[in-house]
């Protein structure tokens, strides 16, 4: 290859073809009870479908600090313990509007939740719901976080 036909592979085409994932952050918040492992699920924005609070990378905080921001702006998740690393993680198919998809890689924390706010931000554009493991496993639509959550 010339020169020229290796640098625009290089820096054009390559990164068009082979384009890295987006990165998010989930937060699988979950109580203990009676009857065993209650998980939190709340449903998306525009189809309505039942996933984990996620969303993308906060500047200046981690991934668990991000998970949690959006634990509480999506849930209301007011007081919750992220349990180390990311347990896993799970790709979704992501509409960007316009006929647009890319494939977005979420990263999974674990956060056991004591406390949650009748009043949080998005309250009133999603439904909440505490829903035991295998229901929730059930409900989801990705198998990876489907065995993430058969796992807990």
């Amino acid at each position: 290859m010339t020169r020229a036909l290796t640098r625009a592979w290089e820096e054009i085409l390559r990164p068009m073809i082979f384009r890295p994932k987006r990165l998010q952050v989930a937060a699988l918040c979950y109580r203990k009870t009676d009857d065993g492992t209650d998980v939190l699920m709340i449903t998306s924005r525009g189809t309505g479908r039942w996933i984990l609070p996620k969303g993308w990378p906060i500047q200046g905080k981690d991934g668990a600090q991000s998970a949690l921001q959006e634990a509480w702006e999506e849930a209301g998740v007011k007081k919750a313990k992220i349990e180390g690393e990311p347990i896993g993680h799970y790709d979704y198919q992501k509409n960007r509007g316009r006929g647009r998809v890319e494939t977005v890689e979420t990263l999974v924390y674990i956060a056991q939740v004591t406390k949650l706010s009748k009043s949080y931000p998005e309250r009133k554009q999603r439904k909440r719901q505490w829903v035991p493991v295998e229901d929730a496993a059930n409900l989801v639509h990705e198998p990876q976080l489907r065995d993430l959550l058969r796992q807990l």
